[in-house]
């Protein structure tokens, strides 16, 4: 019994002392915080989740208020440090808010993930919807970007970033568009099993 103690306590020591995993999330305004205090934002409060639940984990806020996925294409070596572990891709909204050609976002966000999986950082896509006013033709090309992507590079997907807070006023800035601290809170409530099961295979890849 001593000699199986003794065995065990080193690997309980070594998951003590193993560094934080470093997670970014590059994204839009939604990542960003528009409108919120910086410690509201979904990547604070994400954070904040993941660290209740047990997981060691440090979370980068790399949005920017406006970006397409083109703009975080273009930032993505500067905006996503080198010892980075994981990326959540939080991209395609102002896109699809635009109406721009579903062939140049898809491009934009296979490049992502094509140079941070280069880097041998794992990525996570959050999946958007286009907006249905521009027509089911351009909906159905928009919203098949996602889970195409995921499963042409083997990343996870969580369908739609803004599940059970887009449309609902409450849980809505007066734009409309951009979540209350309270629709942040509920973002992360509904991905936070899908993020838990990202980092945990990430750290047993890291071991």
């Amino acid at each position: 019994m001593a000699v199986m103690v003794l065995a065990v306590l080193p690997s309980v020591a070594q998951a003590d002392t193993a560094p934080p995993l470093k997670l970014a999330v590059l994204g839009d305004s939604l990542t960003a915080g528009y409108g919120l205090p910086l410690e509201a934002a979904f990547p604070s409060r994400l954070e904040k989740a993941l660290q209740a639940k047990g997981h060691k984990v440090e979370i980068l806020n790399a949005g920017v208020s406006g970006d397409t996925s083109t703009g975080g294409r273009d930032r993505l070596d500067w905006s996503i440090p080198d010892g980075t572990d994981a990326v959540i891709v939080e991209l395609g909204a102002n896109d699809a808010l635009r109406g721009l050609d579903p062939a140049i976002t898809r491009a934009a966000l296979e490049d992502i993930i094509k140079r941070l999986q280069a880097r041998k950082i794992a990525v996570m896509l959050a999946g958007m919807y286009a907006p249905r006013n521009y027509g089911s033709e351009y909906a159905a090309k928009f919203d098949a970007i996602y889970p195409d992507l995921a499963k042409a590079y083997g990343v996870p997907l969580y369908p739609f970033f803004l599940d059970g807070v887009a449309a609902e006023a409450k849980l809505n800035q007066a734009d409309g568009m951009h979540p209350t601290a309270e629709g942040i809170d509920q973002i992360v409530q509904r991905i936070l099993p899908a993020v838990e099961a990202f980092l945990t295979n990430v750290a047993a890849q890291r071991r």
